[in-house]
C-alpha cells in the first residue's frame, strides 16, 4: 500500500519545528512514508520532550527535501488526514503493531 521507511536501532532523526512563539521544540522522526498514487511525502513525529509523561502525541506533516532544506505542511484537510492515519496505521500494523 505505501513505501515506507521505519527506524529501527538507528540513531534517531530529529527536527526542530517553531511553536506558536517561535521557540524551536525538538521532535523525533518516527516514520516516514509515501503515500501510492501520489508525490506526497510524510512523516510521523513525536516531541523529545513532554510535560506530560502520560502523552504520547504524534504529529504528521507533509514534507519535502530541497537538498538540506526540509519543509513540512500542516495536513489540513479531512481526506488527506484520512489517508495519511489509515497508511500510518496499516504500518503500524505490518511492523508489529503495540508491543506489552
Amino acid at each position: 500500500m505505501a513505501n515506507q521507511m521505519i527506524n529501527n536501532e538507528e540513531e534517531p532523526e530529529i527536527i526542530y519545528i517553531p511553536d506558536d512563539e517561535g521557540n524551536e521544540e525538538e521532535f523525533e522522526v518516527i516514520m516516514k512514508f509515501e503515500v501510492d498514487g501520489s508525490d506526497a511525502k510524510y512523516m510521523m513525529v513525536v516531541p523529545l520532550e513532554s510535560d506530560d509523561d502520560e502523552s504520547d502525541e504524534v504529529y504528521a506533516f507533509r514534507y519535502e527535501e530541497d537538498g538540506d532544506d526540509l519543509k513540512l505542511y500542516t495536513i489540513d484537510s479531512d481526506e488527506e488526514w484520512e489517508i495519511v492515519e489509515e497508511t500510518f496505521n496499516t504500518l503500524m500494523d505490518e511492523f508489529g503493531g503495540d508491543e506489552d
